[in-house]
């Protein structure tokens, strides 16, 4: 998910779609996850990773016309941290695994720190698929558009 809200920061045209597009589709799929796998047993409803995947498409920005593979590479990092604080700190301010006191923020981001690696691993996979696959199509598409102009 990171990922994907990263590469719309980055390629979307318009920034407020950039972020509604990927939250609407969020919404869309977590609604369908709840109402038709688990039966509406749990409320679909659970913002709290929102605003986290939110800033990562605002972290997205940064790349807007100055893609390269290690920026790409440094922005993926920058987006996972920045869910990772967002999101948990969200959880905690529910009140609802955590009690909202200083020690209740410390506990909620030490219990949410195994699951940080695999958000990073998996953020930097799919960004490299992502802005790797955009890459590819944009170099065809030159590639074809130069052949088209030649052969005329």
């Amino acid at each position: 998910m990171g990922a994907m809200f990263l590469f719309s920061g980055a390629t979307f045209r318009n920034k407020t779609l950039s972020v509604t597009v990927p939250l609407a589709a969020l919404l869309v799929s977590d609604y369908a996850v709840v109402k038709f796998l688990y039966d509406d047993l749990y409320n679909w409803l659970m913002t709290s990773p929102w605003p986290g995947f939110a800033l990562v498409a605002i972290t997205g920005w940064l790349l807007r016309g100055r893609i390269t593979w290690l920026r790409v590479a440094g922005t993926s990092l920058a987006g996972s941290v920045v869910f990772f604080f967002a999101s948990n700190f969200m959880v905690w301010l529910t009140g609802a695994l955590y009690p909202v006191t200083a020690s209740g923020l410390k506990t909620c981001f030490i219990q949410a720190i195994p699951f940080f690696g695999n958000t990073l691993l998996g953020d930097l996979f799919y960004a490299a698929v992502f802005f790797g696959s955009y890459e590819f199509v944009r170099r065809r598409m030159q590639a074809t558009a130069a052949i088209s102009v030649a052969t005329k």
